[in-house]
This record gives C-alpha cells, structure tokens and sequence, in this order.
C-alpha cells in the first residue's frame, strides 16, 4: 500500500533533504504536500485523509504538540524529525509512532517507514474483522500479595492491570484487586502469558480484546465493554498479536 504523506518543517534546506531520501529511498511514501508552520500544516491535515505526517518538533509560534493538540483525534502516523532528543519520552509516549534524530541517517528513515506501512497494512487486514489472537490461552496461576497475605489468581481470569504509581490494579470480571507491586512487575510475571503492554498505564490480556479502533494511537474495547487507549508506540506491537 502507499502511504499519504506531508512534510511539516520550517527550514526549507531540511525540507529538501527529507524530500529527496524520501524519493531515493522510500517508494512507499507518496508526497502530497508540505509546510512551513503550523497554521500551513493544519490546513493541509485537514484538506487531506493522510497516513503520515513528518513532523519537526520546534517550529516558529508554537511546536509539534500544539499542532497536533490544535487536530485532536487522528488516525494518521506520526514520525517526529528533529535536532533536540530531550523531547523523546514525550513524543512516544503520546504522539509519535517514531522518533528521527537529525542528520537523519538513511537506514533510520527507511526503518521508519517500514515500521508505519506495518501498521497501516495490519489495520486495513484487521479492519471490521473478528479479532483472532494468535497465542492462545496458556494455564497458569498467579499469586497476588495482600495486606493480610495472598491470593491466588488464574491468569486466564485477569482483564487488564492498570498501574496506580507502585501499585497495580488487576481487573477480573467481577471485582478488582489491588497489589502493592508496579505494572512492570506484573509485565514480567506474565510475560509467558497472552499480555501486551499497551500504554505505560496498562497490561491487557489480548484474548479479551473484541475491537480495535484506529486513533492517533488508537484504542481496544474489551469483552466487558471497557475502552483502553493505546500508546503510538505500543501500537505495532499490539497488531502483532493478531491473525
């Protein structure tokens, strides 16, 4: 498939620089626009039904957070190009599928790429079918510590975690434990089991997932009705887990 998509960044040299690897070395990607600031990206965003946006971090009257604050819900990609790397958590924990560290190395770019043309293949292959997890239910138990011992859970049982600082909240179907360990702790335990960390706030059992709606990120629905959001870089990951 192709994939539709515009350049945000305002220097022109750097604009070019992109352009041409992306005709080089990136034939899946078909250009259809460019801009200098913020107003000129907004307005082809939303004259466009777009799969990727190449998006500079610093521009001149705001920066890439207020531009995609300004959009709101999205179902395009979004890679980050920029020369500034303190910005890396914030960006693949809200926005970016990727994150490009300029000079922008080649094989980087290509692996960008290929890493959004993964999801967008995945999510039309996915689109209006009944979710298949690839792994299977795998038996086991899990010991939960309370405050006045433990109890003793089937893995099968468990929904999601959600992580509450150092505490983790494991949502069964009819009640909700909380364990005095954090969600990573618990990504370990059941590392062997079908989980996937979807988001820093959240471990899901994916043989509980029945939906997946596209976003930004994107999010699940659960067989109990209960909607999670999905980090943009646990997007793929998630995908993966399905036929």
């Amino acid at each position: 498939m192709e994939l539709k998509a515009i350049i945000v960044e305002d220097e022109s040299v750097s604009r070019e620089i992109l352009r041409n690897y992306l005709h080089k070395y990136c034939p899946k990607v078909k250009l259809i626009g460019e801009a200098s600031n913020i107003d000129e990206a907004y307005s082809l965003i939303k004259k466009n039904e777009l799969d990727l946006v190449f998006l500079d971090v610093e521009m001149p009257f705001g920066n890439a957070f207020d531009l995609l604050d300004k959009v709101g819900e999205h179902t395009f990609e979004t890679i980050f190009v920029t020369a500034y790397n303190h910005y890396a958590i914030d960006a693949l924990n809200s926005h970016a599928s990727y994150y490009l560290m300029k000079p922008i190395s080649i094989n980087e770019l290509i692996k960008a790429v290929d890493h959004v043309h993964e999801i967008k293949e995945k999510e039309i292959e996915l689109q209006d079918k009944i979710l298949t997890p690839k792994l299977n239910n795998v038996s086991g138990k899990i010991t939960i510590p309370q405050l006045d011992g433990f109890e003793i859970l089937q893995v099968t049982d468990i929904i999601y975690c959600k992580a509450d600082d150092n505490y983790t909240e494991i949502y069964l179907e009819n009640k909700k434990l909380v364990a005095s360990k954090t969600l990573k702790y618990f990504e370990g335990i059941l590392s062997d089991f079908s989980f996937a960390r979807i988001h820093k706030s959240y471990l899901v059992n994916v043989n509980t997932i029945v939906k997946y709606k596209k976003g930004k990120g994107g999010s699940v629905v659960l067989n109990t009705g209960k909607e999670l959001v999905v980090s943009s870089s646990k997007k793929k990951e998630l995908l993966s887990y399905f036929e």
